[in-house]
């Protein structure tokens, strides 16, 4: 059995170490400055002192309004609250149905349509299922064996009852780029006749949890309406989130409580992680483009040593168009359960694709938008790579790789 002295994480997409400047920022937090934000004490408004700094500092960054920043629970929260949020706000704004002199109630039959993807994350999947069950109709986009999607498939599938717009900016498990940018100055035009023509606007929201470490997430140069981020997946904190929310946008909160969060997400306020995702979100923006490129050295160094022993090694996704700290890699005739076991009992941890459903026994439904098989799919690993990772780790990762997928294969 391979051994090594010191375990090395290359499982970067799953979750990242909270950062040393994280922690120091949130640990008066969780004890002399406890007060809760709500409370109108000295105690209180400390707190909300905190996380008023804090949403400044992410507003700032994301170069928009104060107001346009709303705190959750997780990454999935906010996700289920820009999709079914959104669509629960246009339920309540439609115009009430006049029978002579009296308004009679909102005509609640109307259905709407969403245009989404193949390939999103499972948070998103599972509030556009809830919207389909509702009676609302969901157009999910194809991707190429690249893991992208085509524009014109999104422009030809545009409805007059379409609301709602939701792409992922980078894929969790192949780290495919979708272009962002690019749909959002379709929808700008295109929003541009609708409202002329007396039609609903179309909302545009994207998952940019992945992308936040490496891409360009302000929402104005993206043209983005919503956008989710976390707290860690960019080294801080676990259980904390955030949404970007344009100003107009209509968003019905899918949690009820106190109306915090200028009243789209009830709840107390987690001080602390609040505080914590604040400091991760500025140390993304301070160190972004020198850990990009240092992490994507790595990566191609890593995927050329492994290429060199491994002929049949191929790579799921787009090589170009991709996270720079992402490799999907598929082993042909080689369990991915049997190589992350065999990796991990020798120090390295990897992993199959999304933690989120790592424990369910189907196949991924990225690997499989994509065109591959069942067993093609199960022959895939996801290798990322993140700040903490080593040239030393990536020689190491590489020969120990090499030597394992030699014995189990041979």
């Amino acid at each position: 059995m391979i051994k090594i002295s010191k375990k090395i994480y290359l499982d970067y997409a799953a979750t990242t170490p909270v950062d040393k400047e994280v922690l120091r920022a949130m640990m008066p937090y969780f004890s002399f400055k406890f007060g809760n934000a709500s409370s109108i004490h000295s105690f209180g408004q400390e707190a909300i002192a905190a996380v008023d700094q804090a949403r400044e500092k992410i507003a700032k960054f994301f170069n928009c309004d104060f107001s346009e920043i709303i705190f959750t629970g997780s990454a999935t929260e906010a996700n289920n609250l820009a999709v079914e949020g959104l669509i629960k706000s246009q339920i309540s704004n439609l115009p009430s149905i006049s029978s002579g002199s009296r308004a009679e109630s909102r005509d609640k039959s109307q259905k709407f349509h969403i245009i989404s993807t193949k390939i999103e994350h499972e948070s998103i999947l599972e509030s556009l299922k809830n919207l389909e069950r509702a009676g609302h109709k969901v157009t999910y986009l194809p991707v190429g064996k690249e893991g992208i999607i085509k524009i014109s498939d999104l422009e030809k599938n545009i409805k007059d009852s379409t609301v709602l717009v939701n792409i992922i900016y980078a894929n969790n498990e192949i780290g495919a780029i979708q272009p962002i940018k690019e749909i959002g100055k379709l929808l700008e035009k295109i929003n541009k006749k609708r409202l002329e023509g007396g039609l609903s606007k179309i909302y545009f929201h994207t998952d940019a949890v992945q992308a936040l470490n490496y891409l360009e997430c302000r929402p104005d140069w993206l043209k983005v309406d919503l956008m989710t981020f976390s707290g860690h997946k960019i080294y801080g904190p676990k259980g904390i989130g955030g949404l970007y929310v344009r100003k107009n946008t209509p968003l019905s909160p899918i949690i009820s409580g106190g109306a915090q969060e200028f009243g789209r997400r009830s709840g107390t306020e987690n001080v602390p992680y609040i505080v914590g995702l604040a400091k991760a979100v500025e140390l993304v923006f301070k160190n972004r483009e020198k850990r990009s490129k240092y992490i994507l050295d790595l990566r191609d160094t890593l995927w050329k040593n492994i290429i060199v022993y491994n002929k049949g090694a191929k790579l799921n996704g787009s090589f170009g168009n991709r996270l720079p700290n992402n490799l999907n890699i598929r082993f042909d005739g080689l369990s991915n359960e049997t190589l992350i076991v065999a990796l991990d009992q020798a120090g390295i941890a990897v992993s199959a694709g999304s933690a989120c459903s790592s424990r369910a026994l189907t196949a991924s439904h990225v690997l499989d938008a994509m065109g591959l098989t069942l067993r093609q799919a199960k022959e895939s690993v996801r290798i990322t790579l993140g700040k903490n990772t080593t040239k030393r780790d990536i020689k190491k990762s590489a020969k120990i790789i090499n030597e394992i997928v030699k014995q189990l294969t041979s």
